[in-house]
């Protein structure tokens, strides 16, 4: 070999090095455990747990950047954001100071943070070039210990809250909702972010361009969680509290219709408290996480109704769809499972453990 092709090589090689490492597609399986502080790595094919990556206490929500190059953790005993690389499965970054982060989404260009601050009843929208850029020290990436303390249950946690103003936080500003904000979701033209308010019973619509709630849209007892309709037309949102389903049209901001959530032969309505809500990417099917019921629910999206309950683990909490629709994984939360469901058959065919309280699932598919 030349110098000149000496010289080349080594210039492709820097070159290669300074652009970041693709991770699409590694077939991995990522599970947030809350009491083991941690997000569980599974071999998608085997099911096994390949590796443990620490977190700050607490990791709940989990979501892939729209890069799909890492993973944000929302660490809500820990009061930060942390930050996975997929490629390697280390902790790479942290953004601290978040004080207890519920739930959060990103906007369509990967450049904002919509983040769900329950405790201030705020929206907050975090600009993440200027937070890594004027933030004063990168904060220290220590991991939380394993707990054994119990974690409590949602509604002795909310009466346990305490309101108070969290440390300045750089590129980070506010939007006043109702109380207990939780459900987030930014729409996809960018212009538009709901929020659902736990103790309010209400869906805000946050108009973005000018920082205001544009409607206050007044659903069931305890809205947690929001599926958008593929066309973009409908949105759903879970009533914990309600066993229901509340159906808002996107044009007029108005609940359309409500799903009643009928219990499961043997159980009661009482034990019906949905959360975790996905779609099909064909718009016809909802699936519906329904909380101590034990089950989950297929729904008929065109006809309002449910068609099939299939039995998982004990608190199903969320539901993930992989990048086909085929197969669904839930996150059972008081059984320390998740139950992988063949959605064409409808049944369970594998449970799995992955930690103690696990809460979310994201398959790198």
């Amino acid at each position: 070999m030349n110098r000149l092709q000496t010289a080349l090589l080594a210039g492709l090689m820097a070159l290669a090095l300074s652009f970041p490492v693709a991770a699409r597609d590694t077939g991995l399986v990522f599970v947030s455990s809350e009491k083991d502080n941690a997000v569980h790595v599974l071999d998608g094919r085997t099911l096994e747990v390949v590796k443990r990556i620490g977190t700050a206490a607490r990791p709940r929500h989990l979501q892939f950047d729209p890069a799909h190059q890492r993973i944000f953790v929302a660490c809500g005993d820990g009061d930060a954001i942390d930050i996975i690389d997929i490629a390697t499965l280390e902790l790479t970054d942290r953004i601290a100071g978040i004080e207890d982060p519920e739930l959060f989404d990103f906007s369509a260009d990967g450049g904002t943070l919509y983040i769900s601050l329950e405790d201030d009843a705020k929206l907050g929208i975090l600009d993440l070039a200027t937070h890594f850029r004027d933030r004063e020290t990168r904060p220290d990436l220590q991991v939380a210990e394993p707990g054994d303390e119990a974690i409590p249950d949602e509604e002795e946690e909310d009466e346990d809250s305490e309101d108070g103003e969290g440390p300045d936080v750089a590129g980070l500003t506010t939007i006043g909702v109702g109380a207990e904000p939780e459900g987030i979701l930014a729409s996809p033209d960018g212009t538009t972010v709901y929020v659902a308010s736990e103790v309010a019973n209400l869906v805000h619509v946050i108009d973005l361009a000018s920082g205001s709630i544009r409607a206050n849209i007044l659903v069931g007892q305890r809205p947690r969680r929001f599926a958008l309709t593929p066309d973009g037309r409908e949105l759903w949102v879970s009533n914990e509290l309600a066993a229901s389903v509340s159906i808002i049209d996107v044009a007029s901001n108005r609940v359309t219709a409500t799903l009643e959530l009928a219990p499961p032969r043997g159980l009661r309505v009482e034990d019906v408290t949905p959360v975790g809500i996905t779609m099909t990417r064909d718009g016809k099917t909802a699936v519906i996480a329904l909380g101590r019921a034990n089950h989950v629910a297929f729904v008929d999206v065109a006809r309002r109704e449910v068609t099939d309950h299939v039995l998982v683990g004990k608190r199903a909490w969320n539901a993930t769809l992989n990048r086909d629709g085929s197969l669904l994984h839930v996150a059972n939360g008081l059984s320390d499972d998740m139950t992988i469901i063949d959605m064409e058959r409808r049944r369970a065919v594998r449970s799995v453990p992955v930690g103690r309280v696990p809460h979310t699932v994201l398959i790198d598919d």
